[in-house]
Order: structure tokens, then C-alpha cells, then sequence
């Protein structure tokens, strides 16, 4: 059984490994009104010197395409 995410919910992780200096600290995913996205953030410090966490978010097209494969087999 594939995991499930509840609606209105995510998670956020510290990523595992970093392909390059680029490649986000955390990665994750959250789902609203039974759209999933995934989210990336990476750790970053203002001109003050305050840390924060940058984001990027995005549609998860993986699954957004395995519904449109599965759609397409009810036919």
C-alpha cells in the first residue's frame, strides 16, 4: 500500500545527500485540497545575518501523471 498524504498536510526533510552545492537541504512534499506539490528548501542567511529557509514549490507532475496513466486505462 502506496503512503497516502492527508489532506491539508506535509512534511518537510533534511535531505539525505546532496548531489551539488545547489541541491536543497530539505525536500518534501504537501498536499492541499487533494493536490500534492513537492517542496524543496535550502538554508540561507539574510544581509543581517538572520537564518532562514528559502522555498520552492511545484505541482508533483510524477504523480500528476501516474492519475492521468491510471485515468486513461478506465477508458
Amino acid at each position: 500500500m502506496a503512503f497516502e498524504q492527508k489532506a491539508n498536510s506535509g512534511a518537510l526533510f533534511f535531505a539525505q545527500e546532496k548531489k551539488n552545492e545547489n541541491s536543497p537541504d530539505f525536500t518534501g512534499s504537501f498536499n492541499i485540497n487533494g493536490v500534492v506539490y513537492r517542496l524543496a528548501g535550502w538554508k540561507r542567511k539574510s544581509k543581517a545575518g538572520m537564518k532562514f529557509i528559502s522555498l520552492s514549490v511545484k505541482p508533483d507532475e510524477q504523480r500528476r501523471q501516474t492519475e492521468n496513466n491510471d485515468q486513461r486505462e478506465t477508458w
